[in-house]
């Protein structure tokens, strides 16, 4: 019978799968564990030694091969440790996980305790040690005299606790005097995490083990039944089993309970306080790099335990390692998200601490009560009441929310004033108040301990305190039991506050679940390229307050993974947090049955506190379950002998198996039976459960670049096939990044939307650029041969720029001089930018807003994107290998040719799009921007005699007017960053004799981001000529850079409208012929249009908008569009005269209404008259204002009035009614046709319920 076939029959179901021993290996001696980080300078005692698995039973199960290596590292993850009688012996316990490659995880439960080395030739090779240590520092370590005992109590009667540090800093080791001790670990292996229950049966083995009496049974006895005999609990029930001296009890939450998490989140909340962990809960949700960093191996996993308990319903997808052994340090280097527990040494602090990389690193100094944040990092929805809410049930347990006492500076005041009650107190230390209390505080105190021993040594009797501590043993099982009870329901209660914001947030997620697939398989095969959740209606949908952390959140893996088992569960059985979310969600709705509201972010509590925590209580009370008690077994006689101290040699053959008849083994079988029931249907479906199962796993690691690395195998050859994992799984995520950043951008949705409408939001675009960011962190800091500063990004740049400088002074301007004029379709010429990324660097230092290196590292990436250069940018700095090879290892990112070249090309791929992650983002900087002003040479003067200005307006404020030179027109000024430029007012003072000027266009450039606009004007400036005007107000539009190797020149959003650029009207002959006029149809089309995308502009997002002023005044705007319709049927041309303008007939219209007096004779409702007064005023205002506006700005002035008081619909009756209409208006103008004109009135009513806002540029100087 093979021995892995019992073991197989009861697969999963059985409540521990090894027994494990680990200590040291007699037959092999001393070896130090060089993996370990061996320090020579230590003294032997200190040094770390290799350790061994010295045996586990059973030898193996198929379902969980035993690791040997690994179990080894995490049992004893700093190797042996020696000590001598002096030390401090007591046992330890900690716990581990060994998360496999398909990310299911095995526990483990390590006791580790003392024993004497009675192996002679191990004595002897540490007094060697000693010796060799000894004579390497003579003159350093003290004489071996001091160390006696008698200098020990005479240390202790002076009460002089420092000397008691001294000797162990000296501690040494003497064959003839001192007894050695070793350490040995005794471990249980579970499927589950029972911690309490293994806790609890360890540490009764280890007691067996030391007491005076030999157990009841042979050790083999408990040991064969925890590992055969005693089954899992089944879901919902609780489970009764015995160890050596006392009952165990565990339970297990019911299918629709939150899962199974047996680690005490009390302690992770004294050990951090809730503000700490709400903050790491934020890290892990938004996927960073966490290290978690404490002396006690216990607390790194109770804390990593504890955090991911809370994730529920999402699971942590990526490296997690609670415990890192001392020999993987360099897991630290993995460019991917991360969740380890690193243990820091004694005397160790944290600057000390060489981190690979700390841009996205979230450090949590457990014992310090710590917690260092990224930068960056948007906080929790509704925290301050998540955080009120979190602290009124940790208070009801008496858990103080800012932490624990002992973290604090109260606990070691309040200790010290028990101590001065107890030293002054006359009645010899009989304590007042809550004894029992003073005395847990006490306990373990060295302060007392020496007490006690000076008042032993003078005959003064101490006995009520050591009688406090007998009386206290007898309540201590029955404290356990209710300090137990009382953790659980403090697990259940904190963890159902924490699922309960889930539910609230992601209460209609299924909503926006995108069900594209016919079938699983179509699914899986296509999974890369769809999009599985509409992320952008999602959004919209949510309070503003939560979208800083949401947008973040619904971009990470967990989420994914989230909702891909939402989609898989049309196919497949649910999964079980999936379940018993969507069962949570369900219950909600139920609840509320009112109309759904609106998303409020008004925070609702948990409501189901007490409840939740009576089934885990009903469970601990009334157990359901009671496993077969440990029995003899068969075993040879004298085996099984009892050697007080010692751990004894188990008997393994009557451990490698288990009884062949377990009666709760048919449980599993029924599983087995549905498995395979299951699987065959699934094979029915006509898919090979091979190929279906190898889809399944890749569609699951999608985007998952190394779940978890293997710990055993430390060859060279398996950390360098890690590494070159690391590799293409950053190359992978680059792909889908930049992939996800173009589509976006694109907007699949454009086509749908009309053209010119993107789908990507402000808010989704600068979360998509933030993970970039991180992404390019994380690529820069793997394989770094010594780590400088906080962003490695920066630091490479700043080595690159120190090389460049020296080779190459610092040119003074970056506009190269000389005859490059760039010659563009206008013939105008801007001086050429040229591309440095120096320069670039030199804008970014010369910030003072921005403190940090790894701030500047983002704001170089964002202006590098802006001026689609990032891929360039990057491969120059990388085109200085020297640099390059200096800085990284053989085996970095940066050094793998091919893998760089695709990455730089999936970066190049952003150049297709626009963006204005800089500008958008910094908008307090000042930057230096230059104007110029390109007449039309032809027609016009070449130079004016008059004085010309500007005034540059932004989406962030403007210019104010500065004077350009005259006969220069070009300038240079600097001001506060004006966002994306939307409109130039121009004008000159039409002083001198050469006073009239034709101007083409005005182009300004940012010369930080080299965004160049054009405004177009194509009309004159200048007192009797075209309209009048002497200033003019012109909408602007980006230029696309016409530069050779521009890759983004055929694919680039649509552009933004611009300013009508040749005259809307014939008024320069000799320029330009009469093009053909609109028919009456597309005139009404433009008037619709221009109105649907003011509407649509009122529909998105108040941050999303753009330019409101284009959608008034630019091409295809409302003005425009309402100036076609008036000059429809216009008689405007006269033979031998002036032309007419629209303002004439304006004009005219108002001059009618006030001279003839007609608003009181005319019997029309006082609403009519009202209008009439109102209509006459805005002309007059308009007339009255000091600017020098043209006649067709003046127009266009009215229509942006009329529009912003909601007036144009009663004012177009207004001229209709006028009977001039008849004189300057042919029979067929649109203007004379009723039904036109009523359904012109219907569509601009539809603008009346927004509130339009007109830019200061254009209303400036009006006074109504």
């Amino acid at each position: 019978m093979s021995v892995s076939t019992p073991g197989s029959a009861t697969a999963p179901c059985r409540f521990a799968h090894y027994f494990v021993i680990c200590g040291i290996d007699t037959e092999t001696g001393l070896e130090p564990d060089d993996l370990a980080g061996e320090n020579f300078e230590q003294s032997p005692l200190k040094r770390t030694f290799k350790s061994k698995v010295l045996a586990h039973f059973p030898e193996n199960i198929e379902w969980n091969p035993f690791d040997q290596d690994a179990v080894n590292m995490l049992c004893m993850p700093k190797g042996l440790s020696f000590r001598t009688q002096v030390d401090n012996r007591d046992p330890q316990f900690h716990s581990y996980l060994i998360t496999r490659e398909d990310g299911s995880r095995t526990y483990g439960f390590v006791h580790t305790f003392y024993e004497e080395v009675t192996s002679k030739q191990i004595c002897t090779a540490m007094q060697t040690l000693y010796q060799m240590h000894h004579a390497e520092h003579a003159g350093s370590v003290c004489a071996s005299s001091s160390c006696s005992m008698d200098s020990l109590a005479s240390s202790l009667d002076e009460g002089d606790a420092t000397s008691l540090n001294k000797l162990h800093c000296c501690s040494s080791y003497d064959i003839s005097r001192d007894t050695l001790y070793v350490s040995k670990a005794i471990c249980l292996i579970t499927p589950l995490p029972f911690m309490h229950a293994c806790r609890k049966f360890l540490s009764q083995l280890h007691r067996a083990v030391t007491s005076q009496q030999p157990p009841p049974l042979p050790l083999e006895s408990y040991i064969h039944n925890v590992l055969y005999e005693v089954p899992l609990p089944p879901p919902g029930r609780s489970l009764k089993f015995h160890s050596v001296y006392e009952p165990v009890v565990c339970q297990r939450p019911g299918p629709s309970e939150l899962p199974l998490a047996d680690y005490p989140l009390r302690e992770a909340f004294e050990l951090l306080g809730v503000e700490n962990l709400v903050q790491l809960f934020t890290c892990v949700l938004l996927e960073m790099q966490i290290l978690l960093y404490s002396q006690d191996y216990q607390r790194l996993m109770t804390v990593a335990e504890g955090i991911t308990a809370l994730l529920f319903p999402f699971q942590w997808q990526h490296v997690y390692v609670p415990i890192l052994p001392a020999s993987l340090l360099h897991f630290l280097d993995a460019p991917v998200p991360y969740l380890m527990g690193l243990q820091s040494k004694e005397g160790t602090d944290r600057s000390k601490l060489e981190l690979p990389q700390e841009a996205n690193l979230c450090f949590v100094d457990i014992d310090n009560h710590f917690v260092e944040l990224p930068e960056d990092f948007p906080q929790f929805p509704n925290k301050l009441e998540f955080i009120q809410e979190i602290s009124e049930v940790l208070l009801r347990f008496g858990i103080p929310p800012e932490g624990s006492l002992h973290c604090s500076q109260s606990a070691t005041h309040l200790k010290s004033l028990a101590l001065n009650d107890l030293v002054n107190d006359k009645k010899n230390g009989n304590l007042p108040g809550d004894a029992l209390a003073v005395f847990e505080l006490l306990q373990g105190n060295p302060t007392l301990e020496r007490l006690q021993a000076l008042a032993k040594r003078t005959g003064v009797t101490m006995g009520r305190v050591e009688a406090l501590g007998r009386g206290k043993n007898k309540d201590w099982r029955l404290q356990c039991e209710e300090e137990e009870l009382q953790d659980a329901r403090l697990n259940v209660q904190v963890r159902e506050v924490f699922a309960s914001r889930f539910t609230q947030m992601f209460a209609d997620y299924e909503a926006f679940v995108i069900q594209s697939a016919q079938d699983l398989e179509s699914w899986l095969t296509n999974r890369e390229q769809m999009q599985n959740f509409d992320k952008a209606s999602f959004l919209s949908d949510q309070p503003e307050p939560y979208l800083p952390f949401l947008s973040h959140f619904i971009e990470t893996q967990m989420f994914a993974t989230f909702i891909d088992n939402k989609i898989m569960s049309q196919w497949e059985e649910k999964e079980p947090l999936l379940r018993v979310f969507d069962s949570r969600i369900e219950k909600t709705r139920m609840y509320n049955v009112r109309v759904p509201n609106l998303r409020s972010s008004s925070y609702q509590k948990c409501t189901i506190l007490k409840e939740s925590a009576q089934a885990i209580e009903q469970r601990l009370m009334k157990i359901d379950h009671t496993a077969i008690h440990p029995h003899l077994l068969d075993m040879k006689i004298g085996q099984g002998k009892y050697e007080q101290g010692f751990f004894p040699k188990l008997q393994a053959d009557v451990l490698a198996t288990g009884p062949a008849n377990n009666k709760w083994a048919s449980r599993t079988a029924t599983a087995q039976r549905r498995k395979d029931r299951h699987r065959q249907h699934s094979e029915h479906l006509g898919l090979d459960n091979d190929l279906r199962e190898k889809y399944m796993q890749e569609a699951r690691s999608l985007g998952k670049n190394l779940r978890q690395p293997k710990l055993s195998d430390l060859s060279p050859a398996v950390i360098a096939q890690t590494n070159w994992k690391f590799v293409e799984g950053l190359l992978k995520e680059c792909r889908m990044k930049t992939k996800r950043m173009l589509v976006e951008k694109m907007g699949h949705e454009a086509v749908e939307l009309g053209h010119g409408e993107a789908s990507i939001t402000g808010l989704e675009e600068n979360t998509l650029i933030a993970s970039l960011c991180d992404l390019l962190e994380r690529i820069w800091s793997h394989g770094l041969q010594v780590k400088q500063g906080k962003s490695a990004l920066w630091s490479h740049l700043l080595q690159y720029q120190e090389r460049e400088e020296k080779l190459d002074p610092p040119a003074e301007s970056p506009v190269s001089v000389g005859p490059e004029r760039r010659k563009s379709e206008t013939g105008m010429g801007m001086p050429f930018l040229r591309v440095s990324l120096i320069q670039d660097m030199r804008h970014i230092q010369n910030m003072s807003e921005i403190k940090t290196d790894v701030g500047r590292a983002r704001a170089w990436i964002r202006l590098s994107l802006e001026k689609k250069l990032l891929s360039q940018h990057l491969k120059q700095l990388l085109s200085n290998q020297a640099l390059t090879k200096k800085l990284y290892k053989r085996y970095a990112f940066l050094r793998c040719e091919e893998e760089k070249e695709q990455f730089l090309f999936h970066l190049l791929s952003l150049n297709a799009v626009d963006y204005f992650c800089f500008t958008s983002v910094f908008t307090t900087i000042m930057i230096p921007y230059r104007a110029l002003i390109i007449p039309i040479k032809k027609l016009s003067n070449a130079i004016t005699t008059s004085n010309p200005w500007v005034c540059v307006s932004g989406e962030l404020g403007d210019s104010g007017v500065m004077q350009i030179p005259k006969n220069v027109l070009e300038m240079t000024f600097e001001c506060q960053n004006l966002g994306k430029l939307t409109t130039v007012q121009i004008g000159h003072d039409n002083s001198g004799l050469l006073a009239k000027w034709l101007v083409d266009c005005v182009m300004v450039r940012n010369e930080i981001s080299g965004h160049t606009y054009k405004f177009p004007c194509g009309r004159w400036l200048g007192k009797g000529v075209d309209d009048g005007s002497l200033e003019r107000i012109l909408i602007g539009e980006l230029v696309i850079p016409c530069s050779e190797d521009d890759v983004g020149r055929n694919c680039r959003t649509p552009p933004l409208q611009r300013s009508p650029t040749q005259p809307r009207r014939l008024s320069i002959p000799s320029l330009t012929s009469r093009s053909s006029k609109p028919t009456a149809a597309q005139i009404q089309e433009a008037i619709g249009e221009a109105v649907n995308n003011i509407v649509k502009h009122f529909h998105k997002p108040e941050k999303e908008r753009g330019s409101l002023t284009i959608l008034l005044c630019g091409e295809n705007g409302l003005v425009s569009a309402l100036e076609q319709f008036f000059h429809h049927g216009f008689k405007s041309s006269r033979i031998f005269q002036k032309n007419v303008f629209m303002w004439d007939f304006v004009e005219k219209a108002v001059a009618y209404f006030e001279t003839t007096d007609q608003i009181g004779d005319i019997q029309e409702p006082e609403s009519f008259n009202l209008t009439c007064k109102t209509f006459c005023q805005y002309v007059n205002a308009i007339n009255g204002t000091p600017r020098s506006i043209g006649k067709d700005g003046k127009f266009q002035l009215l229509v942006c009035l009329g529009a912003r008081d909601h007036l144009l619909p009663q004012w177009i009756p207004l001229l209709v009614e006028c009977p001039l209409i008849t004189r300057m208006y042919e029979e067929y103008a649109l203007l004379r046709d009723r039904m036109t004109v009523n359904s012109l009135i219907r569509v601009l009513q539809t603008i009346q319920d927004f509130n339009i806002t007109l830019e200061s540029s254009l209303v400036k100087g009006i006074d109504l």
